[in-house]
């Protein structure tokens, strides 16, 4: 049976600070008079009553602490029996039964006959009051597969509750009593005056630990208080001694179980010489870096014999989990010993986590991220040779140095550790020496214990509402119900005059999105074409072009969310059908974890809610992640869908009621046929309202009341829910209460799988008259019932208690609001020192760019004033090479035309020489006494020395000095044109070398120093020739 409100709460987190287990000392908390218990008691005679748990049940003392084979570990993520027992014969002999008290303390347990076990459901607020009512109301009334159970309460707080199959004497479930929160009766004037309820908390860690309300009702109502007072007996009674409650051990039984509760908590310097409690969210430890820290360890020890522990043998930390022994790091040890209750051991160590070997656990880690860490023990137990090391692995978190953490618990980390020992043979007389045989870790069994239920027959206890996760055909009429997701929808548009017709409606909604047209009312009850409804969806909610819930949602995303496990528990349920969703970690899912995150995160008071994800799964298949986070937003406030979820389901309690006048105003038969049934609306509508319908839907026709939803309001529902009735009327009439339930939860879904069914039924909802003041009529009477119904002081206080959590929740924004703004005062005293000291470096920067300034337009100046000199220098230096040049130019054609000249002159004489000399010789040679002078060759003989040649003949001599000069003249010129080519050569380079140091020198300073002192230096030397011709 589906019980929508008995899984959700305003507290959208079952793991918060507030609703932990009791590991420690038991504390249970009994609502009602204890006075009113006290005269029930007295009032039943107890000879008549009285059952004595050692008469009525032959049972051992071993059977109260074995646990059940068919029981589920606490550690699962529910405690929901599948279980079924013998059935109460017709005649009624089983209502016969007797509730029994305590009659002797020394009692283990109390057996009471005549309960009837009604069911569980899963609570967000153990210590509700409230919400613990509620869920007795529901499952009394609901109920339709009890089971009759002898309870059993055990006379010492350290006992069990165990639920007793009264046919086979086999226990059915068990309850530790210190994991009991809370123990309710029912009202006295009502309906469930029978009943009575605890709640019990499941699991280990922080992380795993959900609570469950169990419900009994009772043959006699005198019993419940008798019940009520045997628990608040229970909880008064400490344990006597741990061998009481131990069985007997026989001879050949050398093995014993002891258990160990170590608790660790961290301290860190604070700066100040004193060492504060490390914070703890849930169970990870927040750790500042760079920062001394202390570890408190508090060792306690339970079992047959407890061992005295003489010391302990180190104390060790190391990064991460699953370490090996030799890689955990020895820290100092300060101090170790019995405590002061002089029960538990007590161990402090000192931790510099700034040594390299702890460099993980000292670097800041990333956001959205943990580090693993291992705190190890070594413990010199008496009786045994070798330490036992109990290794504790947690998770860390390290902030930087000026981290400052505001909202945080302080309580410690808790681990259970069961040394399991053989007793050996002891080398000393009158001592016991022990082997250990194993260590485990409380949570290193969860781990391994697996779900084993022995199942004889098909009766059971009321199951927590699910979405079925068995694949099963979509087109079967078999019993199971419908997966969510399931349906296709068809993208194709037949009719081409509704594409026109939105294609003319799209362009002039775009030109004026402030203004929707009118047709598009009658557009959205035909159906949005499946190509155009995301940006539709987006136009009916005015978010099409909403820039910053976008931007928000790109924000929230990065943000913690307390519903995260609640969220990833959830989507794994969400349009399993459906392939964009049914791969676990896929991209589907993981959109929809992204929206249902950023959702809880943007809206804190409702958080997450249960139902959210279906609404943001048909989003999602429609348009991104970004858009579909914006839509939703619109619905949730816009459309007052988060209304339902406040207040105590107020509002959802107002549809139910209206709904419920409807149908006795529209169909009266079949309201008349749920009355006579005890059927509530909120028994098979609470998922229409919250979901919108998309949890138990084809696709097809989910989408299509979305459109109608989105454009005519949130009143459609009621519409849509009376043709869904209208439609199931006949079927309905003919079928009793658990037919009408199966009905609305199997058959219903499935009657619309076909395109037509689902457009029929959008027309039927199109055409059923509700108005709003029919409807605003019915709000005035569920207003004045409720008020007729409700005691004033009951209203008060219920008043009172909205004023006082309004105002914890205005504290807490206030003080939220004061943190921040602390926070940014020294952020902006930060960026105002950050910003002034900026300024008066720009400020310096400035003078000192004017005086740069300054000097280079001096410079400039200067520079230009020598760059005018030096291109006049050079311009008067070129001019003289010119000059010069011109004139050696003249120079060398001249000495050119006089050597020209000379050698023609030199040959002509020396022709005219030759030819005179052979005249000579000719004459020589005719006279035979002249002729003995020359030889045969033409030389001149040297007849005597005394000759002298020049006498003789004295032309010849004139024309070889002359022809020597001549020689000599011709050598000169030459040597002389030779210089002057080398001149002009050097000439030129020296001009071509002026024009490149005047090009590569402009901006040299050594250049223009040169430059300066060559100016200054021809400006003296012409000073000194001035002077020197005036003196002349």
């Amino acid at each position: 049976m589906e019980d929508a409100l008995s899984r959700s709460s305003i507290d959208s987190s079952s793991t918060g600070e507030d609703f932990v287990m009791i590991n420690g000392e038991p504390k249970l908390r009994i609502t009602g008079d204890i006075n009113d218990i006290g005269v029930e008691i007295s009032d039943e005679s107890p000879s008549d009553l009285v059952k004595s748990s050692t008469s009525s049940v032959d049972m051992s003392a071993s059977e109260l602490t074995e646990k059940p084979s068919h029981v589920i570990s606490s550690s699962q993520s529910a405690d929901v029996l599948t279980m079924a027992v013998k059935n109460s014969g017709a005649d009624g002999s089983n209502r016969g039964r007797s509730t029994s008290l305590p009659t002797s303390p020394g009692d283990e347990f109390t057996l009471f006959d005549g309960v009837t076990y009604v069911g569980c459901a899963t609570v967000n607020a153990p210590r509700s009051e409230k919400e613990i009512y509620r869920n007795m109301a529901v499952l009394n009334e609901q109920s339709q597969m009890s089971i009759p159970v002898t309870l059993s309460i055990p006379n010492t707080s350290a006992g069990i509750v165990r639920l007793i199959d009264p046919g086979t004497q086999t226990d059915i479930s068990t309850y530790k009593i210190h994991r009991i929160l809370l123990c309710v009766r029912g009202p006295v004037e009502s309906e469930e005056k029978r009943c009575f309820a605890f709640t019990c908390s499941h699991g280990e860690t922080a992380d795993t630990t959900i609570f469950q309300c169990h419900v009994f009702r009772c043959d006699l109502a005198e019993a419940v208080g008798k019940i009520l007072y045997c628990f608040g007996t229970t909880f008064r009674r400490k344990l006597r001694s741990v061998q009481e409650l131990q069985p007997p051990q026989t001879p050949q039984d050398s093995e014993q179980s002891n258990v160990f509760t170590v608790m660790m908590e961290f301290k860190e310097d604070d700066g100040k010489g004193n060492f504060t409690t490390c914070p703890k969210d849930k169970n990870v430890f927040k750790f500042r870096c760079n920062f001394d820290k202390k570890i408190m360890i508090t060792v306690q020890q339970s079992g047959p014999q407890e061992l005295l522990i003489e010391r302990c043998f180190g104390l060790l930390v190391s990064p991460g989990r699953n370490v090996k022994d030799g890689d955990m790091q020895l820290i100092e040890m300060e101090s170790m010993g019995v405590g002061s209750d002089g029960k538990s051991y007590v161990i402090s160590g000192h931790w510099d986590p700034t040594e390299p070997s702890f460099a993980v656990l000292n670097a800041e880690t990333p956001k959205d991220t943990r580090v693993f860490m291992t705190v190890a023990i070594d413990l010199v137990l008496n009786g045994i040779q070798e330490p036992v090391r109990f290794a504790i692995e947690t998770k860390a978190k390290i902030y930087p140095q000026t981290e400052r953490f505001w909202y945080f618990t302080k309580k410690p980390h808790y681990e259970i550790f069961h040394v399991t020992l053989k007793q050996i043979e002891s080398s000393r007389v009158g001592e016991q020496e022990f082997e250990v045989m194993n260590v485990q870790s409380q949570t290193d069994i969860d781990k391994r214990k697996k779900l084993t239920l022995n199942i004889p027959s098909a009766k059971t206890l009321p199951e927590e509402i699910q979405t079925p996760v068995d694949m099963e055909d979509p087109e079967s009429d078999g019993d199971e119900p419908l997966l969510s997701g399931s349906g296709s929808v068809s993208k194709e548009v037949t009719d081409d005059n509704l594409l026109e017709a939105w294609r003319d409606v799209l362009t002039r909604w775009h030109q004026n999105l402030a203004q929707r047209p009118k047709q598009v009312t009658g557009l959205c009850r035909k159906g949005i074409p499946e190509a155009l409804r995301g940006e539709v969806w987006q136009l009916l909610t005015n978010c099409a072009n909403n820039t910053e819930l976008m931007d928000a949602y790109r924000v929230l995303i990065g943000k913690e969310s307390p519903n995260e496990q609640t969220i990833s528990r959830d989507i794994n349920r969400t349009f399993p059908a459906h392939d964009f969703f049914k791969d676990t970690g896929g991209v589907g899912q993981e959109s929809l974890y992204k929206i249902s995150k950023a959702y809880s995160v943007y809206d804190e008071e409702i958080g997450y809610c249960q139902g959210l994800s279906f609404l943001a799964a048909a989003l999602l298949l429609h348009m991104p992640e970004e858009q579909a986070f914006s839509v939703l937003v619109k619905i949730m406030f816009d459309y007052g869908l988060r209304d339902l979820f406040k207040s105590d389901f107020e509002e959802l309690h107002l549809k139910f009621y209206q709904l419920e006048r409807l149908m006795q105003d529209h169909l009266p038969d079949l309201f008349e046929h749920f009355v006579e049934m005890s059927l509530e609306a909120h028994m098979f509508a609470s998922q229409w309202f919250l979901t919108l319908f998309t949890a138990k839907f084809p696709l097809h026709m989910v989408f299509h009341i979305l459109d109608l939803y989105l454009s005519e309001g949130k009143d459609v529902i009621f519409n849509v829910a009376m043709a869904l009735l209208k439609h199931a009327r006949k079927d309905l009439l003919a079928l009793d209460f658990e037919g009408v339930l199966k009905y609305f939860r199997v058959h219903l879904p499935k009657r619309y799988r076909s395109d037509d069914a689902a457009k029929e039924l959008v027309q039927t909802a199109a055409g059923m008259k509700i108005s709003a003041k029919k409807l605003k009529k019915y709000e005035k009477e569920f207003i004045l019932i409720k008020e007729q119904e409700e005691d004033p002081l009951e209203r008060y206080e219920r008043e009172n208690k909205k004023l006082i959590e309004a105002n914890m929740r205005l504290e807490q924004e206030n003080d939220d609001l004061a943190h921040e703004l602390v926070t940014c005062k020294l952020s902006l005293r930060s960026e105002i020192d950050q910003l002034t000291d900026k300024s008066e470096a720009l400020d310096k920067e400035l003078r000192q760019s004017n005086s740069t300034l300054v000097d280079t337009e001096e410079e400039k100046r200067r520079l230009e004033l020598e760059s005018a000199q030096l291109k006049e220098m050079c311009r008067r230096e070129l001019d003289r090479a010119e000059t010069e040049n011109s004139r050696n130019g003249a120079i060398i054609a001249d000495y050119k035309q006089i050597c020209s000249q000379l050698s023609e002159r030199l040959e002509k004489q020396q022709t005219a020489a030759r030819e005179e000399l052979q005249k000579v010789k000719d004459q020589v040679k005719s006279c035979e006494l002249c002729s003995k002078l020359f030889s045969v060759e033409g030389r001149i003989k040297l007849i005597s020395s005394t000759t002298n040649e020049a006498d003789e003949n004295p032309t010849l001599g004139e024309l070889e000095k002359r022809v020597r000069d001549l020689e000599l003249e011709l050598a000169q010129t030459k040597l002389a044109l030779v210089e002057s080519e080398c001149k002009l050569q050097d000439q030129t380079h020296q001009l071509n070398a002026a024009l490149s140091e005047i090009q590569t020198s402009k901006n040299t300073w050594f250049q223009k120093t040169l430059s300066s002192i060559k100016e200054a230096a021809t400006s003296k030397k012409e000073t000194k020739e001035r002077l020197g011709s005036e003196g002349s």
